[in-house]
């Protein structure tokens, strides 16, 4: 399969997080197959960025926590498209948060990205994917399978991210609609410091996040962003259901 094989003309996809990172390469990946894209996400530069060069890329500065999010977000992209093909959840934040310093604000605050968001945001696409034959992609992490100090918040919310796929595969697979989980390792993308990372962590996390992997370095946004139109591809990965689907360098295997 060539990248030159995966097209997405005539095709309409949110992408969730879209102003950076794995979301930002993901919304130009799909453009550049073909696809009209709406990103999403709470800033207005950064999407504006992603968009920049892209004419098919339409940014939407929404909360996806917020009440009216969900319809906001799958309005927008059925008026400029009139269809929608492909939903990718991969909004997210992180927090290192020890078990000792863990507050129900820092709680609330991942749990209600990571994991409450895409559950609405889903039920509000899922009309208009289930007219087409269309594909959820939720973006989660290596660090949901596996124990990592600090990160038991984010962990669990990913890993429950992680169920979501495979519950929504056996429950919407009859009705034409695939739910896949995309799981990066540690990826090269801004998250951290959007966070409140300082510069003394970020070096911290990567030495210690690449001894833990074989390749032994982090991915690119760009080969995540791969995988994510390659599986979402209505004929490429038609089979692909419920599946996890690590692109983490061998992490998760050691």
């Amino acid at each position: 399969m060539t990248e030159h094989e995966i097209d997405f003309a005539g095709q309409s996809v949110i992408v969730t997080g879209g102003g950076s990172g794995i979301g930002r390469a993901a919304a130009r990946a799909f453009a550049e197959r073909g696809a009209r894209v709406l990103a999403v996400g709470r800033r207005p530069e950064p999407l504006t960025e992603t968009a920049d060069g892209h004419p098919t890329i339409h940014p939407l500065a929404v909360d996806v926590t917020s009440a009216d999010g969900p319809a906001r977000i799958v309005e927008a992209a059925l008026t400029l498209s009139g269809r929608l093909d492909v939903l990718v959840n991969n909004a997210g934040v992180v927090g290192r948060t020890p078990l000792g310093s863990i507050t129900r604000e820092e709680v609330n605050r991942q749990l209600e990205t990571n994991l409450v968001a895409p559950m609405f945001l889903t039920q509000e696409a899922l009309p208009s994917l289930e007219a087409v034959g269309g594909a959820v992609i939720n973006v989660s992490t290596a660090v949901g399978q596996r124990g990592w100090p600090d990160m038991s918040v984010y962990g669990a919310s990913k890993a429950g991210l992680d169920f979501l796929s495979r519950a929504w595969a056996a429950e919407l697979g009859s009705r034409g609609v695939r739910a896949v989980t995309v799981a990066p390792g540690p990826t090269d993308t801004p998250v951290l410091t959007n966070n409140g990372y300082s510069e003394a962590d970020l070096a911290r996390v990567e030495s210690e996040n690449t001894a833990r992997f074989p390749q032994g370095r982090v991915n690119t946004a760009d080969e995540v962003a791969w995988w994510i139109v390659a599986i979402a591809h209505r004929r490429h990965g038609a089979q692909v259901n419920g599946a996890w689907f690590p692109v983490d360098g061998g992490g998760s295997v050691t």
